[in-house]
């Protein structure tokens, strides 16, 4: 039995993103991003020796670090 492609549309297949789209996406810098995946502080996939995100889990980092503002 051969495995035929894999269906990137099923329901537990995510599109990963890289560093750089990251950075795009949180409007900051490449050396930025790098720094918070160095630090261990943002969730991140190494896929062999890349770096990727999941996009989800980083919408629920950013809800976990927004900060309200103050009155």
């Amino acid at each position: 039995m051969t495995a035929g492609p894999i269906d990137s549309s099923g329901p537990n297949l995510r599109q990963l993103i890289d560093i750089p789209t990251l950075a795009r996406w949180l409007d900051s810098t490449v050396r930025h991003v790098r720094r918070l995946v160095a630090e261990k502080r943002i969730p991140y996939l190494k896929v062999g020796h890349f770096i990727r995100f999941d996009p989800e889990q980083i919408r629920q980092w950013l809800a976990e670090h927004a900060h309200e503002a103050s009155a």
